[in-house]
């Protein structure tokens, strides 16, 4: 964490002072704004607060309840999710607080005796390590509040505005804010009253009965719901003894449970299995009493029982598995003529079972997405096709979603006798750990994410792919970290320029590229203010050369991975980076050896000739290139930024 470049810095580092619309922030909506959000959900507050770094923007969240989430119906977090939190400086925190799934037991009738059943199976929770950060259980309702309190310490100083509803919206492209947005108040004195305000962009994080969906005429495909779960949040006694793994659950006769532990080492969850729902059911299901759905559990748990101390919260719901033909307000036959001004994100575009865990994780990946093409779109570095792009790379993967989400929930649902093979449930687990976890989203060709044709040099960065980091040691200090640790929610690009195998003080392609970057008109670099800022500072450039951090200087490396910033214009020491084992590093790793022994280009499967890796602000590779693959670059770059 860097906070003194501007100087002495007491309190807490995290609260950035108060700047552009957070200086004179009102607490009442402006009459005009930038951004409004509806809806204080994960989508919701993810775009927020992904926004609120940037306090020329004026950006305002709505929310109809009158105060923040409580008690969250999602609870697992990914480990794509928990790299997003990284990002927002907040990972730690929750990791610390969390419970951890690390492993899942497969239960099932005792084929001696079917009325009981017993484990069949235990299986690793992450068994191809696809990730060096954890899989979570967390209530939503704390994610919304780390999230809340990043937007908070930001210099815009965003907070939601509690007890405002959406009604109804107009656009009239002729105007500066073509966005004319009817809204009403849910409580207090001013209950009822309704008002308009305009806005540039509207976004639409407003659930699955969304309005906003309804007004842009987007259309839902998919599944009508089919099957009933209840879901309970409780602290129970109890002698099953796997109640702290997370267990999947079939009975004899084909009712079952998802069991998951909660945070707090007392609490858990159960969605328990209250079968398929009649055509002409009208919703009668969701009236089951909480006793019912206790007492069918025991049945599942037959012969270990369950006895319901506290319900911390519960619910019915029905499966149903759909997303909309569209993200925006856009319709398919104007795609490319017209530039989307509204936005829907998270369960307003697609809704499927809980039981993968996925709800809470794809829609805060929607809004990471979003978030940041706004911020350029509005601020004027990216031309605003840049927003066209959300719809193109977000709708594929929620009907991704939707396929597994089919597949996994209705293996749930099934009766152990309708498998082909007894290991069937638990081989489709493993099997599939990598979707889950948030790692199979893959981004096709566009302005914003390039083509493959140098993808041999960076085979572990897959293009459109998340960049997923490896170990590196730090030149300025001989920290050995994670490389993509160091990436913020800040909204910059990254260039890692990996050197090739000469030594920093011998004159290389490295030296070559970094003249380029630093001095050419056709680097991205170079040229006119972006933003209100000067252009280098919409980058992040760091080197990472082959040998180790003993070997050469930090003045070794060029200037342009030196940069200079903050009021007095210091050097920036934290950019240049060792890929090979220092001494210390290597005594540690013979008394305990670790993943960060491992040196990134073998990690990675980088080339020993040098590569550059281009990721964008929301974590994903958008190119691979030779080092002398200047042209590439610039022309890449042409086409996300504007002209100064």
């Amino acid at each position: 964490m860097q906070f003194h470049h501007n100087g002495y810095v007491t309190g807490d580092p995290l609260i950035k002072e108060a700047a552009g619309v957070g200086i004179d922030r009102s607490e009442d909506l402006p009459e005009v704004m930038d951004v409004l959000i509806v809806g204080e959900g994960p989508a919701g507050m993810t775009t927020a607060a992904q926004l609120s770094v940037f306090p020329q923007l004026e950006v305002r969240l709505i929310e109809r309840r009158e105060h923040e989430l409580q008690v969250g119906q999602a609870d697992g977090i990914q480990a794509r999710s928990v790299e997003t939190f990284q990002a927002f400086g907040f990972a730690n925190r929750v990791i610390d607080e969390a419970y951890h799934l690390r492993e899942m037991a497969f239960w099932k009738p005792d084929p001696e005796n079917p009325k009981n059943i017993v484990r069949a199976a235990l299986a690793p929770d992450d068994p191809h390590g696809v990730s060096e950060f954890p899989h979570l259980i967390i209530n939503q309702a704390r994610i919304m509040q780390y999230f809340g309190e990043f937007m908070r310490n930001q210099p815009s100083r965003m907070k939601p505005n509690y007890g405002i509803e959406y009604v109804s919206h107009e656009r009239d492209d002729s105007q500066e804010y073509p966005l004319l947005v009817n809204l009403r108040y849910t409580f207090g004195e001013k209950a009822g009253e309704e008002f308009s305000v305009r806005t540039k962009y509207l976004v639409g994080a407003d659930g699955a009965r969304s309005q906003i969906r309804r007004d842009i005429g987007a259309t839902r495909v998919g599944q009508q719901a089919a099957h009933a779960w209840g879901v309970v949040d409780s602290i129970v006694e109890t002698d099953f003894p796997d109640w702290r793994t997370k267990c999947a659950i079939q009975s004899h006769d084909g009712g079952s449970i998802l069991h998951i532990p909660r945070e707090g080492g007392a609490m858990s969850r159960m969605y328990v299995d209250l079968g398929e729902t009649a055509a002409d059911d009208d919703g009668k299901v969701r009236q089951t009493p909480l006793d019912e759905i206790v007492r069918h559990a025991n049945e599942i748990l037959h012969p270990y029982t369950v006895e319901v101390k506290d319900v911390a919260w519960w619910s019915v719901y029905e499966v149903g598995h759909r997303v909309t033909d569209r993200f925006d307000d856009v319709p398919v036959e104007e795609a490319g003529n017209k530039m989307p001004r509204v936005f829907i994100l998270g369960d307003a575009c697609h809704t499927h079972s809980a039981k993968a865990g996925q709800g809470m994780n794809v829609s805060m990946q929607d809004a990471f997405n979003l978030g940041w093409k706004l911020a350029h779109a509005l601020l004027g570095t990216a031309p605003l096709e840049i927003l066209s792009t959300y719809t193109g790379e977000r709708q594929v993967i929620a009907q991704n979603l939707i396929d597994f989400d089919m597949e996994w929930s209705s293996m749930m649902a099934r009766k152990p006798e309708e498998f082909e093979n007894p290991s069937d449930l638990e081989d489709f687990y493993v099997r599939t750990a990598e979707f889950p976890a948030g790692f199979m989203t893959e981004y096709e060709p566009s302005m914003v994410c390039g083509d493959t044709k140098h993808q041999e040099l960076a085979a572990g960065f897959p293009v459109g792919k998340r960049f997923k980091s490896a170990w590196a040691t730090r030149r300025c200090d001989g920290v050995r970290l994670h490389l993509g640790h160091l990436a913020e929610a800040d909204g910059r690009w990254r260039i890692y320029v990996f050197a090739d195998g000469a030594h920093p003080t011998e004159h290389s392609a490295v030296d070559d590229l970094a003249a380029w970057l630093k001095d050419d008109e056709a680097s991205p670099l170079v040229g006119g203010e972006l933003g209100g800022r000067p252009r280098h500072e919409w980058f992040d450039v760091k080197v990472i050369y082959q040998q180790s951090h003993e070997e050469f200087e930090v003045f070794d490396a060029p200037e342009v991975f030196r940069p200079r910033y903050g009021d007095f214009g210091i050097m920036q020491w934290e950019n240049v980076f060792a890929s090979a084992l220092g001494s210390a590093d290597r005594e540690r790793q013979e008394m305990n050896p670790v993943a960060l022994s491992r040196d990134i280009y073998d990690a990675r499967e980088l080339s020993r000739d040098g590569v550059i890796v281009v990721v964008r602000p929301d974590q994903y590779v958008a190119q691979v290139l030779p080092l002398d693959a200047t042209d590439e670059l610039s022309e890449f770059f042409k086409g996300v930024l504007s002209e100064s």
